[in-house]
């Protein structure tokens, strides 16, 4: 059996440490001991893109923001879905993350990051995000375990309301915003309503025939029409209910 050979480790913006380990030909990230990413489980990256791009398919010139890089498969799997004609802007926090695509991981996608269509953009993908109106037909997020932050706490910045009406601003009239999580979220699909999206909630393996590993895939549009079929329709929350006073006795 070949060992687990830890290859870089980086501190991320929150002070923890984040390890790139690998494991024959796979790799993984760890985060302080969790795993963040593994090579093994990229099938819900897969369907973050096919979800989120189910619209452009046959669009000849679609500009597309993906928000992490993380291993590459949800910008492999764009590139591979959209045409020549494609821009896809990648958003990327953490240089360490470019850098080990360039050196190790990148070899599980085909070098992504090397495609003419891509341009990568490093910082804070929410300032990205609010300096590009009405600029992106697709915006979709794996940032961290989705709406729960986990690697930087400043990542609920995104999640919350104001970035969710960054995105939908970002997004052009046909627009789809689709955001990958580790866990299913009815307070974050309600933020997302709130925002004037129409929304839907799709549950999808973690790997390739899994049956017991699943992760959630939220796709919003102001067009209902752009949605692609299948998935959970969210239900809006109920108005509040407001209390009769009391008259006092006479």
């Amino acid at each position: 059996m070949k060992p687990r050979i830890r290859v870089d480790a980086v501190r991320t913006p929150d002070g923890e440490d984040m390890v790139l380990y690998q494991h024959d030909r796979d790799f993984s990230i760890q985060v302080s001991g969790h795993e963040l990413m593994h090579s093994r489980q990229h099938e819900s990256e897969l369907e973050l893109a096919r979800l989120g791009c189910a619209h452009l398919v046959s669009s000849n010139a679609p500009r597309v923001l993906i928000g992490g890089l993380g291993l590459g498969y949800t910008l492999r799997e764009t590139l591979d879905l959209l045409g020549p004609g494609a821009e896809v802007r990648v958003g990327e926090l953490l240089p360490s993350i470019a850098d080990w695509s360039h050196k190790f991981t990148g070899a599980l996608t085909g070098q992504p990051l090397d495609d003419t269509r891509v341009t990568l953009k490093l910082g804070d993908v929410v300032t990205l995000i609010e300096e590009s109106p009405k600029c992106f037909d697709a915006i979709l997020l794996d940032i961290d375990n989705g709406p729960i932050a986990f690697t930087d706490a400043g990542n609920d910045r995104l999640y919350g309301r104001e970035g969710l009406c960054a995105c939908r601003a970002a997004l052009r009239d046909d627009g789809c915003l689709a955001v990958w999580s580790a866990e299913a979220s009815k307070p974050f699909e309600q933020r997302l309503m709130a925002c004037g999206f129409h929304v839907r909630r799709y549950r999808v393996p973690a790997y390739k025939g899994s049956r017991s590993q699943s992760r959630f895939i939220w796709v919003a549009s102001e067009q209902a029409s752009r949605l692609p079929p299948g998935g959970g329709e969210p239900r809006p929350a109920p108005p509040p209910v407001r209390g009769h006073r009391r008259r006092r006795g006479g």
